[in-house]
């Protein structure tokens, strides 16, 4: 039963070829996995710096854990998402490397169920 379950409605032209799915099963509840190509620096990595939010803007309550020997960031909401609804990922220019440097933009990844 693979495929795709989501609809990523809007990716930025410059990750187009870095964002990939792999989903099996279709539910509402999933984990978004965000991996940099530096080390981060652990303070910058939490609710205010990325996050979830819907169509109307709101933030979603979320989980953030950074695990630093992969470089690894899972986003976890703490409730599923509903099937009639777009939301946005949003990693904002706050996130910082442990040298301190920052995006250059925000990213904004648009998706549904």
């Amino acid at each position: 039963m693979a495929g795709n379950h989501i609809e990523i409605s809007d990716i930025p032209s410059n990750l187009s070829n870095k964002v990939k799915q792999s989903l099996r099963f279709k539910t509402g509840n999933f984990v978004w996995r965000v991996k940099f190509n530096i080390p981060l620096d652990p303070k910058t990595v939490n609710n205010e710096t990325m996050f979830v939010t819907n169509s109307q803007s709101q933030k979603l309550r979320s989980y953030i854990t950074y695990k630093q020997d992969t470089g690894m960031i899972e986003i976890e909401g703490t409730e599923p998402y509903a099937t009639s609804e777009e939301y946005t990922l949003h990693i904002t220019t706050k996130v910082h490397s442990k040298g301190g440097q920052s995006l250059k933009e925000p990213v904004q990844l648009k998706f549904k169920l």
